[in-house]
């Protein structure tokens, strides 16, 4: 039980970290459902969870657990954009 909460420590700090950076772009993993979202902004709720608008999709989603990684601008247009109008 200690372990589980010192890592879900860790990972709450290195999301914290990881958007405080001041990069506009990420890409966030949800190790639970093996998916990943695109967005530009993260918030972090009271309960440790982050809540973000998925650029992919338009929904806004909230995970408890996440990993989430800075990615550059083109990485990012490049998944946000329907496959119909990427060239």
């Amino acid at each position: 039980m200690k372990m589980k909460t010192t890592a879900l420590w860790t990972l709450c700090g290195l999301v914290t970290l990881v958007a405080g950076c001041g990069g506009d772009f990420y890409r966030v993993n949800d190790p639970a459902g093996d998916k990943q979202y695109y967005t530009k902004d993260i918030k972090h709720t009271k309960s440790g969870a982050i809540t973000f608008k998925d650029e992919k999709s338009g929904s806004v989603v909230t995970l408890q657990s996440s990993e989430v990684k800075e990615i550059s601008k083109d990485e990012f247009k490049a998944a946000v954009t329907p496959e119909g109008k990427k060239n």
